[in-house]
This record gives C-alpha cells, structure tokens and sequence, in this order.
C-alpha cells in the first residue's frame, strides 16, 4: 500500500469552504459514485453548497443509490470555491469535465483523492493512497470531517467498496477493507440491496449479450492472454448499451491458464476502450501504460486505435512484454 498527501490537511480544508463542485470520472463505475455522492451528503451536511458531476449516462444498475439522482452532466454553476476529483487518476479520466477542472487550476482550490497507482497528483491538494477501492479513502476522509455515517452515506461508500473490491474478492483486499465494510454496515449500509442491483441483477439484454460475447473468446499466448470483443453491431443486435458490458472481462480472466484478459469495447469507429484484469503475474498498469492509460496493476485500461485484429496484434505482443 502507497500513501501520497495528507488526508487531515484535506479535510481541514475542506471545512473551510462555502460551495463545492465534486467531478466523478467519465463511463462511470461504483467506487466513483459512491465516493462522490458520499462526499455530496457529508459536506452538505456541514452547510457547503455542493453539485455533484458526471458527464456520462449513470449505468442503469446505480440508479438504486440514493442521491444519484442529485448527478449532473455539468455544473450549474462553475463559480465554486473548490473542485473536487474522486477516484480519478488524472484530468482527462474526468471525460469532458476534465479540461474545466484543469482551468480550474491556480484560481481555486483543487482536491484530488484517488486510490490509483498510476495518479499524476494534478491538484492543489492531493491524496493517494492505494488501495481495493477509493471508497476506502473517502470513509476514512468521512470521519475526519466529523460527519455521522448516514444510512446514505454507509449505502453510497459500500457501492464502492463492493464494486472494486469484486465483491471483496481480489488480492488488494485486506483488513482495513473489511474494517471500513464493517464500520459501513454498522452504520447502515443495505449490503443486500447493493449486492442484488450489482452483481446479481441484469436485463435480457445484457444476459443475450454476455452469451454471445462469452461464445467467442479468443485465447493467446499459449493461452495466458484472453480476449473478448463486444462491437457496436452486437450491442444494436442484443438492444444493450455500453453500460452494460461493465464486468464482462472478469469472465475470461477466471478461465484456467489464463494470466491476462483483456475486454474491447467498440465505443466508435476503429476506437476501442480496452479494460484489463491481471491474476498478479503481470502489471497490466504497465501494459495500459503504453498506450497512455492506467490504472491500477491488477486492473486497469486504455483507449487503442485500429482495425479489430490490430488492435488484438498489439495487445498481444505488448501483454507478450509483461508476462510474469
């Protein structure tokens, strides 16, 4: 585990201000909801004025989460004393709100707290520390502010912790993840409810998709690397949106000899949103890293440009340089 910053320091800060804009990053997921409706509810909880933003769709599975519907695509206003990023490793994570956060840069006071190896501690105040999800980071900030743990605040932080932890399920998870679990269904948190709209539930759409997507994994590299492709054409045949595919890559990666998988998602012409998963060997951080993305050394993603089977050819050959 890596820490960078001072969480208190942050927390002090934040005390201090009058309004907030709180920038979630873009194809959202559970860790950076949950964070930035957490902090929404804690920091209007201490009188800030706060706006929370995500300049995509809210995957339909969160739209359970209480305060979600408080999302917006921009801010109302941009005139906030601080811009606030969770779970955001850099400015362009943050889609199209990511160039009005970085002119936000030496007029405000700006807040980056994220729990990914690969973050470029792009704000006024930064905090990184690595961890299964930033929602671990966002209790623990919680805390420091003094605010109670609500029953939407407990619901909104174990979403995250949940979500990228796999369910508590992958190799970063440890005590502190199950203490601040605990800490959450103490106070509330429905792990019920969460567990069913996240893991258990999904359209007929989706389940069509996931057959036919699952029917067609490509094995390389003696089998270590296993690759899945979902194109537009299949997402207009199953009636499925991206949203959707969100979990897909964890299927391949529990096949046996398989080291690497790797998700593409046809998002527009020749463009690919790759997702990585690693089961340790490899620092797929570093493969997406080539590519000018990142994440974290177990999980992490990039944008790649091409036809389908040049984009598999370097996938391959670049997993081929990292193999454990």
């Amino acid at each position: 585990m890596k820490e960078t910053g001072n969480l208190r320091q942050i927390a002090e800060e934040l005390k201090k201000i009058k309004s907030a804009v709180i920038f979630t990053h873009t194809r959202p997921d559970g860790d950076t909801l949950g964070s930035g409706v957490a902090l929404f509810f804690a920091l209007s909880a201490l009188g800030v004025r706060c706006e929370i933003c995500n300049d995509s769709d809210i995957p339909e599975k969160f739209v359970f989460l209480r305060g979600i519907e408080r999302m917006q695509k921009r801010p109302a206003s941009v005139d906030a004393e601080a811009y606030i990023a969770v779970d955001s490793s850099d400015e362009a994570r943050l889609g199209e709100l990511g160039e009005l956060f970085a002119r936000a840069k030496g007029k405000k006071r700006t807040f980056n707290i994220d729990h990914h190896i690969s973050n470029t501690a792009y704000a006024q105040f930064n905090y990184v520390r690595t961890c299964a999800a930033n929602c671990q980071n966002m209790t623990a900030l919680i805390g420091l502010l003094g605010v109670p743990f609500t029953g939407e605040i407990a619901d909104a932080l174990m979403l995250g912790l949940m979500t990228d932890s796999g369910n508590f399920s992958h190799s970063d998870v440890d005590g502190d993840t199950f203490r601040t679990a605990g800490l959450l269904a103490d106070a509330g948190a429905d792990v019920n409810t969460i567990g069913y709209n996240v893991f258990r539930r999904q359209s007929a759409a989706r389940a069509l998709l996931y057959g036919r997507t699952m029917s067609a994994i490509r094995y390389l590299l003696d089998g270590k690397l296993a690759v899945i492709l979902i194109t537009r054409a299949m997402l207009a045949e199953c009636a499925a949106d991206q949203s959707v595919t969100e979990g897909f890559v964890d299927f391949p990666l529990s096949v046996d000899g398989v080291e690497v998988a790797a998700a593409m998602l046809e998002v527009n012409f020749r463009r690919y949103k790759i997702s990585l998963r690693s089961k340790g060997k490899t620092d797929v951080n570093a493969v997406a890293g080539v590519f000018g993305g990142g994440g974290h050394i177990l999980a992490s993603g990039c944008m790649m440009f091409g036809e389908a089977e040049e984009v598999i050819d370097k996938l391959r050959y670049t997993v081929s340089q990292y193999l454990g």
